[in-house]
């Protein structure tokens, strides 16, 4: 690792103390590290290859066909989802979470046609770059040959 040394005006540190103690980091070095993760993977590129992706929604159900165009769009989509989620908010919004794999651009492509839905109040699309591995090893059930995903760092 680096060392590398920061300013920050007495009110910015404070507040980077109040998010260490909210946040039960070990130190300051892991929150700035964390936010910094955070703030790049924001970026539209930051992500690239294979990867896992959180894709959040929260919608109006009321909304005239919405439930069957998102359940059609997951179905042409059903390659990239491992799983999914469905929880009731209240008697109008349900809140959807689908966990997916496969290529960056085919994951934010479906996210974009789930967020972009008339009734989407809220979204997100949450990427953690991945890479697979070949393995030969015992899980209990003999030596295969077998690939991992493996978290790539992301900078």
């Amino acid at each position: 690792m680096h060392r590398v040394t920061v300013t920050l005006p007495e009110s910015l540190c404070a507040r980077l103390d109040d998010h260490v103690q909210a946040r039960a980091y070990d130190n300051r070095s892991e929150a700035v590290r964390d936010l910094l993760r955070g703030a790049l993977s924001a970026q539209a590129d930051a992500v690239t290859g294979q990867a896992m992706g959180v894709l959040t929604y929260v919608y109006d159900h009321h909304t005239r066909d919405l439930a069957a165009r998102l359940m059609h769009h997951h179905h042409d989509h059903h390659a990239l989802t491992i799983t999914t989620s469905h929880v009731h908010l209240d008697h109008d919004t349900c809140l959807e979470t689908a966990i997916l794999r496969g290529p960056v651009e085919a994951l934010r492509a479906h996210a974009d046609g789930v967020l972009g839905q008339r009734g989407v109040r809220h979204g997100n699309l949450f990427l953690i770059p991945v890479e697979s591995a070949a393995a030969v090893h015992d899980h209990g059930h003999g030596s295969t040959a077998h690939e991992h995903l493996h978290v790539k760092e992301s900078f």
